[in-house]
């Protein structure tokens, strides 16, 4: 899915360029409104997983092989808005280190990996998670099939893109495109769905979505109430709670 240099237009680079960017610049914003001292350096871990997880491929069949994405699960664990920071630093680093993505083609990986990925995959994650009134079943449910139609757009993004780039016919490189990651989708939805039931054994309170579901809201309002605690007076807090300890 990471389009090299030469493979689309100018006219459809500069218009993801520019779709991009400014979402990107939106994001920003509401990460820096919303997020603090305990969220910036998960965004930072997050990221690091995403990129080491990448590097490792699996087959699918024709001789090609996929490799995680990762949108659907920084989404998520953060947000949308902070899913899309995550994979643009990804695609970004990826491209200019090591060459995986063209420079010129930035803006379009970022748009189907980045906007499409993280916002159309959460999209999809938030409309399954309400049809199944947000159960412990239907969050799992919703996060394999959101991963897996992550994949499958962004697919179908990049062979639109081609095909307007008069690259290839559209009625040959969407089914390519779209059948060999249909496949890959299925690694990523088993990959995420892995990960974050690993994360939820152990740290429950580091998935967002998850600690957003009604059942949860009392854990949630108590743990508001601790960081309004924190943020009023730390030293006090911390010396209360070495008292209770």
């Amino acid at each position: 899915m990471h389009i090299p240099d030469g493979f689309l237009s100018h006219g459809v680079n500069a218009a993801t360029l520019v779709i991009s960017a400014g979402t990107c610049a939106l994001a920003a914003r509401k990460v820096n409104q919303k997020f603090g001292e305990r969220e910036v350096p998960l965004m930072g871990v997050t990221a690091a997983f995403i990129f080491a997880a990448q590097m490792v491929n699996f087959p699918i069949a024709g001789g090609t092989s996929g490799h995680f994405l990762g949108a659907v699960f920084s989404s998520v664990l953060l947000g949308p808005w902070a899913g899309l920071i995550i994979m643009t630093l990804v695609v970004a680093v990826q491209c200019l280190g090591f060459a995986d993505g063209g420079l010129t083609a930035l803006g379009s990986n970022v748009f189907n990996m980045g906007v499409i990925g993280a916002w159309g995959g959460y999209g999809f994650f938030a409309l399954i998670y309400r049809l199944f009134r947000r159960s412990p079943k239907g969050f799992f449910i919703a996060l394999a099939v959101s991963s897996w139609v992550s994949i499958v757009m962004g697919a179908t993004a990049a062979a639109i893109e081609l095909a307007i780039s008069g690259t290839s016919p559209l009625m040959i490189v969407l089914p390519a495109m779209a059948g060999v990651h249909a496949v890959i989708g299925i690694g990523e939805a088993v990959i995420t769905t892995t990960a974050v039931s690993l994360i939820l054994k152990t740290r429950p309170d580091l998935v967002g979505c998850w600690y957003s579901r009604p059942s949860c809201s009392r854990q949630k309002e108590s743990r508001g109430e601790t960081a309004q605690e924190v943020r009023r007076d730390p030293l006090q807090h911390a010396q209360g709670k070495r008292l209770n300890n």
